[in-house]
């Protein structure tokens, strides 16, 4: 899952970037409200946690600003403010949840997946097709009784699929859900990864359905 960080404190955005790519999260920083509001409101995000102390547009400005464009992302607001009334305002202005700093990155993860996991925003934590089966909390993929091991960037790019099941993905939808805004990705890369993945979950089971299709002039779908 693909998480925005808008964070003008560079010490604090990196911990939690470091930290949420260890739990296989691809993560996207932005240091200030206006690049956050530029990358919120182009690019597509599972999450975004945002600050309310910004420079250029705070916090609230960029929530409301979104929820106006229904842009439905679910947020988690950061901000050294605990008062009731500025949690309130978080929370009218369209944010799912908040938290005070300094807080533990434990607790952020937990309510970072607590607001993933809400119906609307149809987080399952178990993703299958056919046999094949993913656990994105505990990052297991299985085909059958088989266990598959994938690299951070293959999981990311079969969540995604999964999650899209039965859809046809652009090489550009794909890049731009599973790669960083500022990878340097080549016009092969999908492709590349697309074959590492079919290497794992189809071709070591020639006698199963080949649940990746190539859908010839648009992209990738994978299937049942």
């Amino acid at each position: 899952m693909k998480i925005l960080v808008v964070e003008d404190e560079h010490k604090i955005a990196n911990a939690i970037k470091k930290g949420l790519e260890q739990e296989a999260f691809l993560v996207d920083l932005a240091f200030t409200g206006t690049e956050g509001y530029d990358y919120a409101s182009t690019e597509d995000y599972d999450g975004i946690i945002l600050d309310l102390m910004l420079p250029e547009m705070d916090g609230l400005e960029i929530c409301k600003s979104l929820r106006k464009q229904n842009i439905h992302t679910p947020i988690l607001i950061l901000t050294a403010k605990s008062e009731l009334e500025d949690k309130v305002k978080g929370l009218n202005t369209g944010a799912d949840d908040y938290l005070a700093k300094p807080f533990a990155f434990e607790e952020l993860l937990a309510r970072l997946k607590a607001i993933l996991r809400r119906p609307h925003n149809l987080m399952d934590e178990h993703l299958t097709a056919d046999d094949l089966m993913l656990d994105s909390q505990n990052f297991n993929v299985t085909r059958g009784e088989t266990r598959i091991s994938l690299s951070k960037k293959e999981f990311s790019l079969l969540e995604y699929l999964l999650r899209n099941k039965e859809k046809t993905l652009t090489k550009e939808q794909i890049v731009s859900h599973v790669w960083s805004f500022d990878s340097d990705v080549l016009p092969n890369t999908v492709e590349q990864y697309v074959g590492y993945l079919r290497c794992k979950i189809d071709k070591p089971f020639p006698e199963k359905k080949q649940l990746i299709q190539t859908i010839r002039g648009f992209g990738y779908s994978l299937r049942e």
